[in-house]
Order: structure tokens, then sequence, then C-alpha cells
């Protein structure tokens, strides 16, 4: 919008008018200083906007630098970051081998599982037959128990008195019983069973051997010989 200042044309063409110009450009000056004054107002207010928008520049200025700083820093958290995820990745695929691994173990003990199942349904009658094998035992125990009680003293003193020694040749003895008793059978046996036919011929050479004592006794020196006899023999029996 333009200002209605008077110009020198306006002066001069008012001079040229005449007093009535003059007197409308007089009362045209104080219009002129009261927009004079308004302008210095607005440059004022300019001025001030000016100051104020240096200083939100100034402003701006500090944080663009503080943005620069931050966007550097994130640049550097970026870096870590992708770090991290490369360490996670990894960490994820030693994962994924630990699972297959531990999948593979939950199928052998998924295999090992059945197979223990089938164990434990084997030792079911085993159980069974031993529970009553038990009670069959138990049984027993409560029939010996009066017996083993009776034998108590005399087993500990059997235990008591028996050497290894012993032990061991009673274990040597039981094994040779096998060819023992085919020797007794074999020899033995039949000798005994001679016995009956043999007793009255031992009966009579006792006799013949009693009446052969009695003549050697009525022989000379027989008496004295048989005496020195009995004394040898009575010497090298102490020594025995």
């Amino acid at each position: 919008m333009r200002l209605p200042v008077p110009g020198p044309r306006d002066v001069m063409s008012a001079l040229e008018r005449g007093s009535e110009q003059v007197e409308a450009l007089l009362g045209a000056v104080p219009r002129a200083l009261a927009l004079l004054d308004r302008a210095e107002v607005l440059l004022e207010r300019a001025s001030a906007t000016v100051d104020r928008v240096g200083g939100v520049v100034d402003a701006a200025t500090a944080e663009v630098a503080r943005v620069g700083t931050v966007v550097d820093a994130a640049t550097v958290q970026v870096g870590r970051v992708g770090a991290v995820v490369d360490a996670a990745t990894a960490e994820v695929a030693k994962v994924g081998a630990v699972v297959d691994a531990a999948t593979g173990e939950v199928d052998r003990v998924g295999a090992v599982v059945a197979a223990a199942a089938t164990q434990i349904d084997r030792v079911g009658p085993v159980v069974d037959g031993a529970r009553v094998q038990a009670v069959r035992a138990g049984g027993l125990l409560d029939a010996l128990e009066p017996s083993l009680t009776k034998l108590q003293p005399t087993l500990q003193t059997l235990a008591d008195t028996t050497h290894p020694d012993e032990v061991a040749a009673l274990v040597t003895l039981v094994d040779q019983l096998p060819a023992l008793a085919t020797q007794v059978e074999r020899d033995v046996l039949p000798i005994l069973t001679t016995l009956g036919s043999v007793a009255p011929d031992l009966h009579e050479l006792l006799n013949v051997s009693r009446e052969l004592n009695e003549i050697l006794g009525k022989i000379p020196g027989i008496g004295r010989l048989k005496r020195r006899v009995e004394e040898d023999d009575d010497i090298e029996t102490p020594a025995r």
C-alpha cells in the first residue's frame, strides 16, 4: 500500500494552486510525521524480530550440532548393535545345533524308555515269582527256626574250632568222593561179601598160630629170644 506522503512535485503544485493547497499540504505534514513514527516502531520491531531470529538460528545451530553428536553416537550404537546381532546370529546357530543334538538325545531317551518299559514288563513276572519264593522261604525258615536255634551252639563251636586247612581238606575230600565211591563199590564191597566165608578160615588160622606159639615156647632158648624181641619192641614203641 502506497503511503500518501507529499513529494516535491506535490509541493510545487500546491504552491501553484495557491494557498488552499498550501494549507492542505501543511495538514498532511502531521500525518507524514505520524507515519514516520509508525515506521520507526516497525523498524524497532523488525530489529527485535531479527535479533530473535538470530537467537533462534544460534539455538538451531546448537541443536544441529547436538543432533550431529547424537547421530554419531547412534552410528556407533548401530555398529555395536550390528556386532550384537552377528553374535546373536552365531548364538542362534549354536542353539540350533544344541537343539538338534537335544532332539537326537530325546530320540535316544525315547528308545531307552521303550527298552526299559520292555524290561519292566519282563521283570514283573520275575518279581511275582520272587515274591512266591520269598513266601516259601519264609515258611521254610519258620519251620527250621527251632532246629537252627538248637544247632546254633554246635554251629558256633564248629565255626570256632574249624581251621581253614581243615575246610580245604574237607573240600578236597568232597572232590575225591566220586572216585572213592567208585573204588569202594569196585574193590571193597566184593571183599566184604566174601568175609562170611573167610571168617572160619581166620579162626582156624588163629588157633594154628596159638598152637605154634605154644610149641615154640617149649623149645629151649626160644623164651629168652622172645623176651628180647618184646624188650626191643618196648624200646622202639616210645621212640615212635
